[in-house]
């Protein structure tokens, strides 16, 4: 349960604010995290190497808090 809720968290930030985004390394600065987990939540998005990246709330939290985003109103988001 909680691998597939991974997923559905890293496809939703990938899908709907990654993949449009300059880049993946504008992403990460713009959003206080590393580039290397943003690569992480992309391989997860796309299944790439079977990759299944557990992605930290400290994490969601920094990606929620750059959108001005509080983590219940991303939980919605997902839900919908």
């Amino acid at each position: 349960m909680m691998a597939a809720t991974n997923k559905i968290i890293c496809k939703y930030i990938y899908h709907h604010w990654i993949e449009n985004y300059k880049s993946q390394r504008s992403f990460a600065l713009d959003h206080n995290i590393e580039e290397s987990i943003v690569r992480k939540i992309k391989n997860t998005a796309l299944k790439i190497n079977d990759s299944d990246y557990n992605i930290p709330v400290n994490t969601l939290q920094k990606i929620c808090e750059a959108k001005n985003l509080m983590l219940s109103d991303f939980f919605k988001l997902i839900n919908k």
